[in-house]
């Protein structure tokens, strides 16, 4: 490759980066109301740290979806177990109340994030996941019970 060939090359890449990213805006600059409102609406997951979620315990949907043996080894006050692994985990998630906010752990953050995803696609409407788990919920020497 010579070298008119190579700055022609970078020229004509340059002249696509432009574009590319002014087509980005003028479509960021073009989105209506209705797909704002759609986004504000829709079922969202959000993480909760330990001192939040602790704030908030009293009369919530706290659900553990840890195993009942993990559960019973020591888990949030007023938490209900309900196991992920069970064949009918969303036939029990079910019987919740999809307008009301729901709380969901286990051990380290990996199967609530699963569950909460099973949940928003379901249509429960705001979903709060406790970033790392009871393990992070122990870590801030957080009370849980037998």
């Amino acid at each position: 490759m010579n070298f008119k060939s190579i700055k022609l090359l970078i020229a004509l890449t340059l002249i696509n980066v432009t574009f590319t990213s002014c087509a980005q805006d003028g479509a960021k600059k073009n989105s209506n109301n209705s797909e704002t409102e759609f986004a504000q609406s829709s079922p969202t997951v959000e993480l909760i740290n330990p001192t939040d979620l602790n704030a908030k315990l009293g009369d919530i949907q706290l659900i553990d979806v840890r195993t009942p043996k993990e559960f019973n080894n020591g888990h949030i006050v007023d938490a209900v177990n309900i196991n992920y692994y069970d064949k009918d985990f969303m036939d029990q998630m079910y019987k919740l109340d999809k307008n009301k906010e729901i709380y969901i752990y286990c051990r380290s953050g990996s199967r609530s994030s699963y569950a909460a995803s099973k949940l928003k696609k379901q249509g429960f409407t705001k979903i709060y996941d406790l970033q790392g788990g009871i393990l992070n919920w122990n870590r801030e020497k957080l009370e849980t019970v037998k």
